[in-house]
């Protein structure tokens, strides 16, 4: 379910319906659809590469509403296909939708349908998962998005289970990427699924990306509150939590300040943000982490000590799981790429005269239920315990 892994079971995926073709692709475009993200399938599916080893895919460009279709930037597109013309494609593609607060046409909703259930693989890349979201495509299905979109899909649209940390998510029949780039990742994958990792190459290099990027969003998630907490009671809480990272704190200590049981406050977190309380703090802490590994010239225990990690141990569990890389290693990496001259000053995590944190304690035992769950992946490993992480108690 993660950006490399294989697709679902046969079972979710049905038999294509005898007019339909599994080469032949079709993009579906609407007015205010941002440039960048409907050229990534065009380019991908609609380029002849046969002499670069890529095999061929038959393109149908269509209009989701009446055109002329106007795009970021003020172009004006005409599309030489209406909704008719899906009902030929294996594949179909929303690229983007235009706005997240709007209903996508009824009319192209139920084309999608049909399409889904006559056994085409439909595909939503960025904000293209609140359109098949809103067709019921995703109900009941992990999916991923842009992750500044992400908690809003997930309250919208309850019954699917948004992954905000993946590239994209391939449920077998249904697949859904993050933003902008993440396109073109998924896009290779379909690629690869198709004709294998000899063609998927040969297409990367063509277009000079890497034929599979490794780690999620993680590493691009920003700190700000999600887009719809802001006039909330809860984002006082939530930005007590981020002014205070550098403090030891569970996630009983922040229901405690919304006066919240644990249980009802897991509840109304989930339900704003589309994310387990404890699985946001953990991801704050890394972010912390990661800013003070680029502008700081802490030590590894000083930077776990600032971020609220209980022990270096902790740290560097949380740091791999989510960046695929131990502090170290990141810090060295991001310090090879920036010159001595470009690195910027050390801020000062805690605010304006945060205090010292003491020493960091020793890691304390947790049980088997403290481990981050990734609750969206079906398929995916259990992910391995990890000691000494604040609030490490009944995460789900």
């Amino acid at each position: 379910m993660s950006h490399d892994s294989t697709a679902a079971p046969e079972s979710t995926v049905r038999k294509l319906s005898g007019r339909r073709r599994k080469e032949i692709v079709a993009v579906l475009l609407f007015s205010g659809g941002p440039i960048f993200e409907s050229s990534i399938p065009l380019s991908v599916f609609g380029i002849d590469r046969q002499d670069a080893g890529v095999p061929r895919y038959r393109l149908l460009v269509c209009a989701g509403e009446d055109g002329p279709l106007r795009t970021t930037g003020g172009l004006e597109l005409t599309a030489p296909q209406g909704l008719e013309a899906i009902s030929r494609a294996g594949t179909v593609v929303v690229p983007a939708w235009r706005s997240i607060t709007s209903p996508p046409p009824e009319e192209a909703l139920d084309a999608l349908r049909r399409a889904h259930e006559e056994g085409a693989r439909i595909v939503g890349l960025c904000t293209g998962a609140f359109v098949l979201a809103a067709a019921g495509l995703l109900d009941s299905r992990p999916a991923t998005t842009h992750w500044m979109y992400a908690p809003t899909l997930a309250k919208r649209y309850p019954s699917v289970h948004v992954d905000p940390r993946e590239l994209f998510v391939d449920d077998g029949d249904v697949l859904t990427s993050a933003g902008t780039a993440a396109g073109i990742d998924l896009c290779l994958h379909i690629v690869r699924t198709d004709h294998g990792n000899e063609a998927a190459g040969a297409l990367a290099r063509r277009l000079v990306v890497p034929p599979r990027r490794s780690g999620g969003q993680e590493r691009y998630l920003d700190r700000s509150l999600p887009e719809e907490i802001g006039a909330d009671p809860l984002a006082e809480v939530v930005a007590w939590a981020l002014e205070h990272l550098h403090e030891q704190f569970d996630v009983e200590t922040l229901a405690a300040r919304a006066y919240m049981s644990r249980r009802t406050f897991d509840r109304r977190f989930r339900s704003l943000t589309g994310s387990a309380p404890l699985q946001w703090l953990i991801t704050q802490r890394v972010l912390q982490a990661q800013r003070l590994l680029e502008t700081s010239d802490y030590s590894v225990d000083e930077v776990a000590g600032r971020c609220g990690f209980r022990s270096p141990v902790a740290l560097r569990g949380h740091f791999r799981r989510q960046l695929g890389s131990s502090p170290a290693a990141y810090r060295a990496a991001y310090r090879a790429r920036r010159p001595q001259s470009e690195r910027p000053v050390d801020p000062d995590p805690g605010g304006a005269g945060a205090p010292r944190p003491p020493a960091p304690a020793e890691p304390a035992a947790l049980s088997p239920e403290s481990s981050v769950p990734f609750q969206t992946r079906r398929t995916a490993a259990p992910v391995p315990a990890a000691a000494g992480v604040p609030g490490q108690r009944g995460a789900s």
